[in-house]
């Protein structure tokens, strides 16, 4: 657990600008190896660790973030730049002659949106570095083979494409039944030893498996015990997310297509986001046989759908008509990366397909929100409004989507009630009223515009643009 002690002597300034053949030479390798790997999706690459060069670990230091909590080294960013060539020359050497060692992450917990907590591992300096060069060059080959209904934790993939993706198939195709599948702890319940026989399909590269073997099995400290086991990947490792997606681009997506290709005779509509699972059918008995097979295919691999938040619902455009014609009421909605996600009936009579915030989500930022401005009522009027600002902002980006902006309004009016409140908590003879608040309201709480069109209509505005 005990690290090297870092050079504390400072090296001579690092030149930015360097010669042009070395700027491209990794970026040229990493499509080499897209290349080899687009051209047989069954080789096996048995050298790779030379593409983890001094470079390529410069440039992962500089991804990093420089304010994250340090790991179990307490080595921060600028102390590790206080000599930065020195520190990743030694540490390329140690990678490249097998003495590089991992150390175990640092547990944390943060608050999850329903109140639990959700278990991070904080990994140290060096960890980072390596595990987000050695990601770098597995990406290269792993994004030739992820399926395209995978979008999270990929280069240049996004939630909202997933929501679209999600809502054009409910849209276009014949689904009238939705499965929500959650898998139980999914991080903390992968087998590192089914992990490694799935990486070993693409990656034979001795070296490469063993680091990450290190980093599976360097264990967990928490409240000053190391805890070794047997699986899972601490959410938070750089490495993790990558790790997840092969897991269950094997144990899932390769598995799912296949039995959409060889066992249904409607449509099926497949939609993952990390650990996160939608699958759309058009019939219920292909669903539920779906469901029963996906459940003895995790059993395989060690994991669990969770029993009472997976289910399978009546949806789409005639789940209305026909939950109504059997007296049943309203069809069951389901949640998706923050929306609940309803059918509904448009002004016009046709079918719409509604996205709400998820109301608890909601709340619980409007209380963080009132939590924080408590500690700020006593700042500058100009210096809160543009804090709320950012805030209304940053919630727009993300939420603001078709059918939502009523949702939108109501946030923006419980934030302005929240300044108020504020306000006039800070003395005892503040007599700020709704009537002196509005000129600020109107200049620093921006009102709540779509900036997520519906999949149509973005690729419309993409056409006009040309």
């Amino acid at each position: 657990m005990e690290g090297r002690t870092l050079t504390k002597r400072r090296s001579k300034p690092i030149h930015m600008h360097r010669t042009q053949s070395r700027v491209e030479s990794m970026p040229n390798a990493l499509e080499r190896i897209r290349n080899a790997a687009r051209k047989d999706k069954g080789t096996r690459f048995t050298a790779l660790l030379h593409h983890v060069s001094i470079d390529r670990l410069r440039n992962a230091y500089r991804k990093i973030n420089r304010t994250a909590r340090p790991g179990i080294d307490d080595v921060t960013w600028s102390e590790y730049g206080e000599n930065l060539e020195d520190n990743l020359r030694e540490l390329h050497s140690r990678v490249h002659r097998g003495r590089y060692r991992a150390k175990a992450t640092r547990r944390a917990y943060i608050p999850k949106p329903d109140g639990r907590e959700r278990p991070l591992g904080i990994a140290s300096l060096e960890d980072k570095i390596v595990q987000a060069a050695v990601a770098e060059v597995l990406n290269a080959i792993y994004e030739v083979d992820f399926w395209g209904f995978s979008y999270g934790f990929r280069p240049g993939r996004y939630p909202h494409q997933a929501l679209d993706a999600l809502a054009y198939g409910i849209h276009k195709r014949k689904v009238n039944w939705v499965l929500d599948a959650d898998i139980r702890g999914y991080f903390d319940a992968i087998s590192h030893e089914h992990l490694m026989e799935l990486i070993e399909h693409r990656i034979g590269d001795k070296r490469v498996l063993r680091l990450i073997r290190k980093w599976l099995n360097a264990g967990v400290l928490e409240d000053g015990t190391l805890r070794h086991v047997k699986e899972g990947t601490p959410q938070g490792a750089t490495m993790s997310p990558l790790l997840a997606n092969i897991y269950l681009h094997y144990v899932f997506d390769g598995w799912a297509n296949h039995w959409r290709k060889q066992n249904a005779r409607g449509d099926v509509v497949i939609v993952r986001y990390a650990d996160d699972i939608v699958v759309g059918f058009q019939y219920r008995e292909e669903a539920e046989r779906f469901l029963r097979d996906m459940r003895a295919r995790f059993r395989h691999y060690s994991l669990e759908l969770h029993p009472e938040k997976t289910r399978l619902v009546e949806f789409g455009r005639f789940a209305r008509k026909d939950r109504h014609q059997r007296g049943q009421g309203k069809p069951e909605t389901f949640d998706f990366l923050g929306f609940t996600h309803i059918s509904a009936v448009s002004k016009n009579g046709k079918y719409l397909l509604r996205r709400h915030t998820i109301r608890k989500r909601m709340r619980n930022k409007i209380k963080a929100v009132r939590e924080e401005l408590k500690k700020r009522m006593h700042h500058p009027m100009a210096q809160i409004g543009t804090w709320l600002r950012s805030v209304l902002n940053g919630y727009y980006n993300y939420h603001a989507v078709p059918t939502n902006l009523r949702a939108m309004k109501a946030f923006r009016r419980e934030i302005a009630a929240a300044w108020l409140h504020a306000l006039r908590r800070r003395s005892q003879r503040d007599h700020t009223t709704w009537e002196n608040l509005k000129p600020q309201l109107q200049r620093w709480l921006p009102s709540p515009q779509c900036r997520h069109p519906w999949p149509e209509d973005r690729m419309k505005l993409r056409l006009n643009s040309r």
